[in-house]
């Protein structure tokens, strides 16, 4: 059995809980408690979400929300928003380097967050031309949506890192 795909009106969506989905297909079949996961999440917010079974088992694929009807695409994108909570740095006010890693001290769209990273593991990433994406010790992410628009102590700080 191949891989099923869901485009526009083949499926209908109830938001169960905060992460998870109900799925009805067109012949009836129900899907309880399948969690939208973006197979691509940094490069594809939209395109091929895995609807995942309480197992993690991939049951579908969503090859792109646009194409949903409009109140099924609000119901996948608030579960991803919510699942996928990725903070917004809006100022970084400073650093503490330490033999193991750093602290950024930030403030973002959630309110301030001191930030821990390992540097040899590489928690920062520039991705699509002016995003930032930076990945704590305990695997939170962040993103600066534009480096570019980061007043100049904030992007002195970020770029010695990036």
């Amino acid at each position: 059995m191949g891989r099923m795909y869901i485009e526009g009106d083949s499926a209908r969506f109830v938001r169960r809980n905060f992460t998870t989905v109900d799925m009805t297909l067109r012949n009836g079949t129900t899907l309880q408690n399948l969690e939208p996961r973006r197979l691509f999440p940094v490069s594809e917010e939209r395109r091929y979400i895995a609807l995942l079974d309480e197992n993690g088992v991939e049951q579908a694929v969503i090859r792109d929300v646009s194409a949903l009807p409009e109140e099924q695409q609000k119901v996948i994108e608030d579960c991803l928003a919510e699942y996928y909570l990725v903070p917004k740095i809006q100022k970084i006010l400073r650093v503490e380097e330490r033999f193991d890693g750093l602290t950024l001290h930030t403030v973002t769209d959630k309110g301030p967050v001191d930030i821990e990273i390992r540097v040899l593991l590489s928690g920062f990433k520039m991705v699509q031309g002016c995003r930032a994406l930076l990945r704590d010790i305990n695997d939170n992410r962040y993103e600066v949506p534009d480096v570019t628009k980061l007043d100049k102590h904030s992007r002195q700080i970020l770029a010695r890192y990036l």
